[in-house]
């Protein structure tokens, strides 16, 4: 049956019989297929009937629908002509786990981020409104977590305050978002009563911000769904449809999984929803084992996250630590600045977040917790490349951005014990902010130092002199960086390797062990225009130094989705990428004379 109703329009001539076939299929064939490749799971299951009658009540694409958090668009890809594709869901080159403008006319926002449908809705329906498409409806899908964002409400504000342009509000209330809700708006939608005629003349918060308000509906009975969308339609003005559904509805694993309903998966077995073999240890693992640890130790380290406390490597000191655990809900802005709150109050937080959702609250980075010179510690989760969630994921403008912030320190470990020690120093820190970042990866072996140098760590040195080429990763690439020296050496060149394990500000003793080489490279996974490489650049340049230095990290461009090694060697970040730019740019430097032995140094090279 999906096969043959693999468009919108095929679906209105289906009885209530058949739509129930339908969507027990739909939810078969997400399990098969999701299990199979990874993705969001959890979600798309509780949102199979709403989906359907969306579809059914509006004629998309000339109606808008706008889906917040678009991990929960699956049903509606499958509904748009894209079964097919599944078996690539989230593999390089395949489709998209997130709508996506290149794949459907259906398909209107790709911006993975929370909370923000409801400002497209707003501006669309305003759009719809001055060019004379008034016949046109624009329908927002919003779950209650992503109802805990600021910019939600920002956007209510301005849709409730406009009664004379329709916008549908269709808020889809499982109770969570990766965990359960946090916050005042958890409680007041529990109270509200059920109701599946879809009216409800009470007051509540809606109504008071103008909007007409139906629900809450149950959000699989598909009758009931398709009659309160129809009446919101028709009433032509801004329309709340409080929908009630469950999280990873229709599969056993899901529906026992109380920490996230499966939210999100690697590839898993279907039948147990758990892998089949044993998962290494993440750098999210790694850093949730050290937090315990100084939790342990310091009664003043207090932790703040967005709505991600697993995801972030959180939970095993709220379990612990509860009163010293704040979930803020989907609200990163809030989120940094109540750690400001925090910090003031003479505690040490740690706000962990995803690297890519720290660019939502640069402002109260900057003015917040830098103006004040405040000790808050970030732990930007999923730093760099992340593989399959694409270019809304990829952390890799964070180096870019925080680096304008004065007085704020930044560090990447490059593996777990560094990861230990490198968080024991940043929460140390009491005039300042401080930053770790760590991959969405394995932590991999132990890359230890075989001297140091001015507070740097040389992890290799060759025994020839002169002193060809510097290698200077961030993070994890130190073990790319190190196979690059194999392949260097094999051409008769001297390589060092040095971890500064601070990478911004630019260690001051870290120009001059570049002037000891003929030519530095410095290895990044962050866009390459701006960030660490950038910043040694002008360091040596003030310091007089004239060794040149090659900035190696991403294309200054939105990456598309796909396996984090192929990914990094697309962009040079692997052992062969990084000996042929440090031969390309001896070769620019050929002109200059090579370091000799002679030349002063501190006898560590």
């Amino acid at each position: 049956m999906l096969a043959a109703h693999g468009c919108p329009e095929a679906l209105r001539s289906l009885s209530y019989g058949e739509l129930k076939e339908l969507a027990d299929e739909i939810r078969a064939f997400l399990v098969d297929r999701v299990c199979a490749t990874g993705g969001h799971l959890g979600p798309n299951l509780g949102v199979v009937e709403l989906t359907l009658a969306l579809h059914r009540v509006f004629d998309s694409p000339r109606d808008s629908l706008v889906f917040d958090i678009g991990h929960q668009s699956y049903v509606h890809k499958l509904l748009t002509g894209r079964a097919a594709d599944f078996g690539s869901l989230r593999q390089e080159g395949g489709l998209s786990g997130y709508p996506s403008r290149d794949e459907s006319v259906h398909d209107l926002v790709e911006n993975s981020h929370a909370s923000t449908a409801l400002s497209y809705a707003d501006g669309l329906a305003k759009a719809h409104e001055l060019t004379g498409h008034t016949d046109r409806r624009v329908v927002a899908v919003i779950g209650d977590g992503a109802m805990t964002g600021g910019m939600a409400w920002e956007a209510l504000n301005n849709i409730g305050g406009a009664p004379g342009r329709p916008v549908i509000v269709v808020l889809n209330d499982n109770g969570r978002s990766y965990a359960p809700t946090t916050g005042a708006l958890a409680t007041s939608l529990a109270t509200l009563p059920r109701n599946d005629g879809g009216t409800n003349t009470g007051r509540n918060l809606f109504t008071d911000l103008g909007f007409a308000y139906l629900g809450p509906l149950n959000g699989h009975d598909t009758a009931a769904l398709e009659g309160a969308l129809r009446r919101a339609r028709s009433l032509e003005r801004p329309v709340v449809v409080h929908v009630v559904t469950v999280k990873g509805k229709g599969y056993r694993p899901a529906e026992q999984d109380e920490a996230d309903c499966l939210h999100a998966v690697g590839p898993v077995n279907a039948t147990t929803g758990r892998p089949d073999t044993a998962v290494a240890l993440s750098w999210t693992d790694a850093f949730e084992q050290v937090l315990v640890e100084l939790a342990a130790e310091r009664e003043d380290l207090v932790a703040v996250t967005a709505a991600m406390l697993r995801p972030t490597g959180l939970w095993a000191m709220a379990q612990r630590y509860p009163r010293r655990v704040f979930d803020v809900g989907i609200a990163e802005q809030h989120a940094v600045t109540s750690a400001a709150g925090l910090a003031m109050g003479g505690l040490h937080p740690v706000v962990a977040l995803y690297a890519t959702f720290v660019n939502r609250a640069f402002d109260q980075v900057l003015m917040d917790v830098g103006l004040h010179r405040l000790p808050v510690t970030f732990v930007l989760d999923r730093a760099g490349i992340t593989g399959p969630d694409g270019p809304s994921h990829h952390g890799m403008w964070d180096l870019g951005v925080l680096a304008t912030v004065p007085g704020l320190r930044i560090a990447a470990p490059r593996d777990a014990y560094r990861l230990r020690s490198l968080l024991r120093e940043a929460v140390a820190v009491r005039n300042g902010p401080t930053v770790l970042r760590i991959p969405k990866s394995a932590t991999g072996a132990a890359v230890d130092a075989v001297a140091q140098v001015d507070g740097l760590d040389i992890l290799h040195r060759s025994p020839r002199r002169p002193l060809d080429v510097l290698l200077v990763p961030a993070g994890p690439l130190a073990t790319a960086a190190l196979e690059a020296v194999a392949v260097l050496e094999g051409q008769g060149l001297g390589v060092t390797v040095a971890d500064p394990g601070w990478i911004l500000p630019v260690r001051h003793t870290l120009p001059t062990l570049v002037a000891r080489h003929r030519v530095a490279v410095s290895i990044e996974d962050n866009i390459r225009t701006s960030g660490f490489g950038t910043a040694l650049a002008q360091a040596c340049q003030e310091a007089g130094v004239a060794t040149p230095v090659t900035s190696l990290g991403l294309p200054h461009t939105f990456l598309p989705h796909g396996p984090r090694s192929a990914l990094l060697t697309r962009a040079g970040l692997d052992a062969d990428g990084i000996a042929r730019s440090a031969r390309r740019a001896l070769a620019a430097a050929s002109a200059r004379p090579p370091c000799s032995s002679s030349t002063p140094d501190t006898g560590s090279l």
